[in-house]
């Protein structure tokens, strides 16, 4: 079914950059798009304010204080904070998907999507009774996705702007850098596994993503992605399941922005599966290569007495 294409090759490489730079870039033109269309009309203004500062929102005690009760808060209000965010996933998105700046607003969102897996306000301790429903599995396994995304942003760093970028096309950039592909793949197949590994494993639980698919069939793509054994089978099939669920979000969306708010993380998730599928997930930490391995530990640690290591300046004997 595959056709075997050298992920190595600058030409490649360009491919996998596009094609992360453009689902990367529309997850935040329409989250950017979603957020401020609501933030900007009056009525719906305070609606979404409380939907990020409340029990269920995606902001902690601990960072509202940071940013509204401390001097910050001189300046900062939950509205314009919010509309400053905003614009500015819209105005970093339109940049990514035209290929401006690619390399630093890499960079920078790789780090920045951790501030939304450490901010959000979870409850997770054992017989403890909730006043008001919040967020009851932990944070890492909610914000799986914006993890993943930050592997795959790592990976565009390293990768460059890619193929019909404005920084190649403009400003003469290289479309590729020409890195090993090995460990990229390694971190692209893994950020991608660790999303449907969390979705499977604890499918059913509070806030768990699942794609609609039955928690078995995603444990079991997400262990090949990251086993690395047969992992474009597994993407190919990972990019039927979103495609599935991207569908079934369409048909029942209440508009156009509705719809791609409520897919814009799984456009990036569908470029890496994409990604993977084409060239493949590289050969580091592959299960197929666990045997040689555990043949060369058992050797080392409980074969006979190891040689000692020669000298570079005493010629062997």
């Amino acid at each position: 079914m595959f056709t075997f294409a050298n992920p190595q090759s600058s030409s490649a490489q360009a491919q996998i950059a596009l094609a992360l730079r453009v689902g990367l870039g529309l997850v935040f033109v329409a989250g950017g798009i979603a957020k401020l269309e609501r933030l900007l009309t009056p009525v719906k203004a305070k609606g979404i304010v409380d939907q990020y500062v409340g029990p269920l929102g995606y902001i902690n005690q601990t960072f509202l204080d940071w940013l509204f009760a401390s001097p910050l808060g001189m300046v900062l209000t939950p509205w314009n904070f919010l509309t400053a965010l905003s614009a500015f996933e819209l105005i970093s998105g339109i940049m990514l998907v035209a290929g401006l700046m690619v390399r630093p607003l890499s960079a920078l969102w790789a780090l920045l999507l951790w501030s939304f897996v450490v901010s959000l306000p979870v409850v997770t301790t054992p017989g403890v009774a909730l006043t008001a429903k919040t967020y009851q599995s932990p944070a890492e396994f909610i914000q799986i996705r914006d993890i993943a995304l930050s592997g795959f942003f790592f990976v565009l760093y390293n990768l460059g702007s890619g193929a019909r970028s404005l920084d190649a096309g403009r400003y003469l950039m290289p479309e590729t850098l020409g890195r090993d592909w090995e460990p990229m793949g390694l971190l692209l197949r893994i950020s991608l596994g660790a999303v449907f590994l969390v979705g499977g494993l604890f499918a059913g639980y509070d806030n768990i993503i699942t794609f609609g698919a039955p928690g078995w069939l995603l444990a079991i793509i997400g262990l090949g992605l990251i086993a690395g054994v047969g992992e474009r089978w597994f993407a190919t099939a990972a990019c039927a399941i979103l495609l599935w669920f991207m569908l079934t979000k369409l048909l029942s969306a209440t508009g156009v922005i509705a719809f791609f708010n409520g897919v814009k993380r799984e456009f990036a998730l569908l470029a890496a599966a994409g990604a993977i599928a084409a060239f493949g997930g590289g050969s580091l930490f592959a299960l197929g290569k666990m045997q040689a391995a555990l043949a060369g530990w058992r050797g080392t640690y409980f074969g006979s007495r190891a040689e000692p290591a020669r000298s570079d300046h005493r010629p062997a004997s």
